[in-house]
């Protein structure tokens, strides 16, 4: 008699982190499954701690590896951290895509504006639609986030039914959209969930998160307070608070301008599919100038500090088009990505500084998490009733407080998991069973490149501690046939004395050469590499860090 099909779960990314998802779903046993991938999203590098490396994707060799078991990606909806890498990874996978109609839309605009995107199909599922992908029936049941047409995914198998929840809050006036189908979760916990992976990015928040109505009426009040001009940044695929900011800068007698490349496509993708039915013509930024202060409010983007984005440049007195003086009011109806702090900061000290007043979250509700706090999370679980419960889309702390919640409302069994691990949900005992390949990718400019390479390691030293190159020709005796050059890059000009270092390096490569046995100075790499400890042993001595050396050696 054969054995059941095995149902199996894996994060490849989302989890001890937020951002960069990808979870995976098996069917079959340890020598033959079928593999269903739910979201392919990115996070974004840290120039502190990443410089030049532009997105982080999750590794997915695992994925090549069974690229012909692999059914299917299906997406939860369309953010960057569940969407954002399917153009750089999809052509290593060409699986079928399956979307809603908005997620579908937005990366349809998302390719479009790119240069030689790569023909990726995508097939559209109503929203509340159900569909056969290889062995798994996948429902997509409507819930509240911060983006149109979210969606929970009811994975039905034969070996059991699991919620993976992706993105939700519970919102009974979500301005756009549907709330959070309360109905249909409830006839699933009546028929049985064997698991429910859960999001955990407010399972520290006690409470519930507030509505996104409630922020359109602080906008609107602040919006007709202001006496010069305003501009509100947030998040561009936030489309009910881009409906609630043109609400208010109607009621205030205002013009919309639209400033920002991602806030134009949203726009254009939300008109599309219907998300701004009923809402004023916004202007483009060429007309921004047109309009007499108190008639005119800016949409930017750039809410996360980014470089070049419009807020930025408005900040900074760099944008072409559009201007803030003394006394207008800048809205961040947004909140900070942890390790954008610094960049958000700069901006709104340079608002300050110029005499514009700047509204945050900090003083008054112009922000809603997308996320559900403690008593969402108790109410998902009492709709749901799972087996097992595995807190994803979080950091330690929050998957361990999420884990602790439900162990408190009487979930039979909660696993916390890493990245890589594989957990067996059914038939039978749960639990990790095999560890899977994982880690992280760097998109490095036009190149992915793998987390251990060169390229990156070196340049966070180079950040760090400079590079010294040194260049020196030999006869075949080993004797100098010219002065030795060096240069020095990101390396000090002089010591705490005073006393020049490219002339302290260059005596010392001097020294060393000449110094060499008469067998080494006949072998240019044991050359090199004596110079090169010599140089960075210098160079630490009267500045304190080791840089990076380069030494060519030339024989003529």
């Amino acid at each position: 008699m054969s054995r059941p099909d095995e149902l199996t779960f894996a994060p490849l990314g989302g989890v001890g982190e937020i951002g960069m998802n990808l979870s995976i779903y098996g069917l079959g046993n340890r020598h033959q499954r079928s593999w269903l991938a739910v979201d392919l999203g990115v996070s974004f590098g840290d120039e502190e701690h990443l410089p030049g490396i532009d997105l982080i994707m999750p590794d997915i060799r695992f994925l090549e590896k069974e690229r012909k078991n692999l059914v299917g990606l299906v997406l939860t909806h369309a953010h960057e951290d569940h969407f954002g890498a399917i153009m750089d990874l999809w052509p290593k996978l060409k699986c079928p895509i399956y979307a809603t109609q908005f997620s579908a839309a937005l990366f349809a605009a998302k390719c479009a504006s790119e240069r030689h995107p790569p023909k990726i199909p995508v097939t559209v599922v109503p929203s509340g639609g159900r569909i056969d992908i290889g062995p798994f029936s996948v429902e997509f049941i409507p819930v509240a986030h911060s983006i149109p047409e979210s969606h929970a995914l009811a994975i039905h198998t034969s070996a059991g039914t699991v919620l993976h929840t992706g993105d939700w809050k519970i919102d009974p006036t979500p301005i756009i959209g549907v709330p959070t189908d309360e109905r249909r979760l409830r006839e699933l916990g009546d028929s049985g969930v064997l698991a429910l992976i859960g999001d955990s990015t407010n399972a520290v928040r006690e409470g519930r998160s507030p509505s996104e109505l409630e922020v359109a009426k602080t906008i609107t009040e602040l919006v007709k307070a202001a006496r010069g001009r305003v501009a509100v940044t947030t998040f561009a695929s936030n489309v009910a608070r881009l409906r609630a900011v043109a609400d208010a800068a109607k009621a205030s007698g205002r013009e919309v301008v639209v400033v920002g490349r991602a806030m134009e496509r949203v726009v254009q993708v939300a008109r599309e599919t219907g998300y701004l039915d009923g809402v004023q013509a916004f202007r483009g930024a060429d007309l921004y100038g047109h309009f007499p202060p108190d008639k005119v409010l800016a949409l930017c983007t750039g809410s996360q500090g980014e470089p070049r984005a419009a807020l930025s440049r408005i900040a900074n007195d760099d944008h072409p088009q559009v201007t803030l003086n003394k006394g207008d009011c800048v809205i961040f109806s947004s909140r900070t990505i942890p390790g954008n702090e610094k960049a958000v900061g700069g901006i709104i000290n340079g608002l300050i500084t110029q005499g514009i007043e700047v509204i945050t979250d900090r003083t008054h509700l112009v922000h809603v998490s997308g996320h559900p706090r403690r008593d969402e999370l108790r109410d998902m679980i009492s709709w749901v009733r799972p087996q097992l419960l595995i807190p994803v889309h979080g950091e330690a702390l929050h998957l361990f407080e999420h884990a602790k919640l439900a162990r408190a409302a009487g979930v039979p069994k909660v696993l916390i998991c890493r990245n890589g691990d594989l957990v067996k949900l059914g038939p039978g005992d749960s639990g990790v069973i095999e560890e899977l390949p994982s880690g992280r990718l760097y998109k490095d400019g036009s190149i992915l490149e793998d987390s251990k390479s060169r390229a990156v390691v070196e340049r966070k030293k180079l950040a760090f501690a400079g590079c010294a190159f040194v260049a020196f020709a030999v006869t075949d005796k080993g004797e100098l046939a010219d002065d030795p050059e060096v240069e020095l890059v990101g390396i000090p000009e002089r010591n705490t004395a005073g006393e020049e270092i490219d002339e302290i390096v260059f005596d010392v490569v001097v020294t060393t050469i000449e110094g060499l046995p008469r067998a080494k100075r006949r072998d240019p790499d044991a050359m090199a590499e004596s110079v090169r400890r010599a140089v960075r042993a210098a160079i630490n001595q009267h500045w304190g860090k080791k840089p990076l050396c380069y030494v060519h050696v030339l024989t003529v």
